[in-house]
């Protein structure tokens, strides 16, 4: 699929033709977002019969040879292999990133970057959540509506994808290192440290650039909110003041969104709408 797409792009005109080589990071791109979704749908995936996790990985972990030997994990040896297992599975996936940034740093148009980066930045915080979670053994693990919505505000250029990943290699490396902390043996713990290490790396610079901004708008929405809640009104309603405090933060959030579309990132981003390159190809 990812090759596929790949030739797409580079054939219609809106990416340059040498997209249509980069094979090897088309697959990567394709390898990262199934691996997610395998690790993700686990239970759900055996309990329809089905088995996508890799047996040269399961089969360390099971006592039993069987891939079902996971599913709601009784007893803590149960618990301590599944976890390995998830944590090695994860970590595998990650491995992975380096190739899909570069692949995105190669996309020009604006419309193909989004249609490729949001699934990349659903699959590195699904991963997040996946990480040393018992509940991908019980259920269905998966990030919550809101978290999506502001991923997808967030992955408007390169450096916005960036700083997402940045932001979930670093949750995942500080989860690593708290069950380290805390007496877990994990076999894949110094594979993970280094790849949410070279993730950090690559994603470092514009993560430092919009820290900044992220702590600023923290600090004027608290202050909203908390000035909104503890108004008194003259009816001392509660539920207005709750509404009110929503409201203003809404209109904050807008007001930030659309003012930095239009200031703060004018001039920074290389991409182009794909109205544009269908003209420069015209002419």
């Amino acid at each position: 699929v990812g090759e596929g797409l790949s030739r797409l792009f580079s054939a219609s005109g809106l990416e340059k033709p040498a997209l249509a080589t980069e094979l090897y990071l088309s697959d990567q791109m394709g390898l990262f977002l199934q691996k997610t979704n395998i690790i993700r749908d686990y239970l759900e995936d055996y309990v329809d019969g089905r088995a996508f996790w890799p047996q040269t990985v399961w089969k360390k972990y099971s006592a039993s040879g069987d891939l079902g030997y996971f599913a709601n994990p009784a007893t803590v040896e149960h618990e301590t292999a599944a976890l390995n297992c998830i944590d090695e599975l994860v970590t595998d996936a990650l491995e992975l990133v380096p190739d899909c940034l570069s692949y995105l740093s190669k996309l020009r148009c604006a419309e193909v970057f989004r249609f490729c980066a949001i699934p990349q930045v659903m699959a590195i915080a699904t991963l997040d959540k996946c990480y040393h979670n018992k509940d991908v053994f019980s259920g269905v693990v998966k990030i919550r509506k809101g978290m999506s919505c502001a991923l997808i505000n967030g992955t408007t250029d390169i450096n916005g994808v960036h700083s997402i990943f940045h932001r979930f290699a670093s949750s995942i490396l500080r989860q690593a290192e708290l069950s380290r902390k805390n007496g877990f043996e994990d076999p894949s713990y110094e594979r993970t440290v280094k790849a949410c290490t070279t993730i950090l790396e690559l994603t470092e610079t514009e993560a430092k650039r919009s820290g900044s901004s992220v702590v600023g708008s923290t600090l004027m929405l608290s202050t909203a909110a908390v000035g909104c809640l503890t108004y008194k009104y003259p009816n001392g309603s509660n539920t207005t003041a709750l509404t009110t405090a929503i409201a203003s933060i809404g209109m904050f959030s807008l007001f930030k969104t659309s003012f930095m579309k239009y200031v703060g990132k004018k001039g920074v981003s290389s991409l182009m709408p794909a109205s544009k390159l269908t003209e420069k190809k015209e002419g």
